[in-house]
């Protein structure tokens, strides 16, 4: 994965985004730690791994898939934030269901709020990109969705989002 690339893409639209909007002087770590366990839930919400009342089936992959990618927006932007990178390639050794792993995820997001160290970077994105594997996706996969949802977000803000 070309993390690099990646940082940088997600480098520009948060300075367009903070400039934009005159936030430039603002740290806004807690408004990136909430929206990523938003936009993680409304991933759960799409693969429907916990809803065991319902027959309805998970959403299709591409769906799923845009959703995934917003949670990586907001990864990069924690790290940006912070400080702190990330260079590590997929895993996929990973173990228990779905729903266990999107557990673990939450874990992971409130441990780095509540201690906000490299490592706890590191463990979360991982920890993140394990999902991903889980779902189904490639490195390929991510990098191309989040290429395009980065464009589909430039373009919102150029048309008032």
């Amino acid at each position: 994965m070309d993390w690099t690339t990646l940082f940088s893409m997600q480098q520009t639209l948060d300075h367009h985004i903070k400039t934009k909007h005159r936030l430039t002087d603002k740290n806004l770590l807690e408004e990136r730690h909430l929206a990523l366990l938003v936009e993680l839930g409304e991933l759960a919400n799409e693969t429907r791994c916990f809803k065991f009342w319902s027959t309805k089936p998970a959403s299709d992959t591409a769906a799923i898939l845009e959703e995934y990618v917003d949670g990586i927006h907001f990864i990069l932007s924690l790290g940006l934030e912070s400080g702190y990178s990330y260079n590590k390639a997929l895993e996929d050794q990973i173990n228990g269901s779905l729903t266990e792993q999107f557990n673990e995820v939450f874990n992971k997001c409130i441990t780095f709020r509540n201690d906000p160290t490299q490592i706890n970077y590191e463990i979360l994105f991982t920890t993140y990109l394990q999902l991903g594997v889980m779902l189904g996706f490639s490195e390929e996969d991510i990098q191309t969705a989040y290429v395009k949802k980065n464009e589909v977000n430039f373009k919102r803000q150029h048309q008032g989002y």
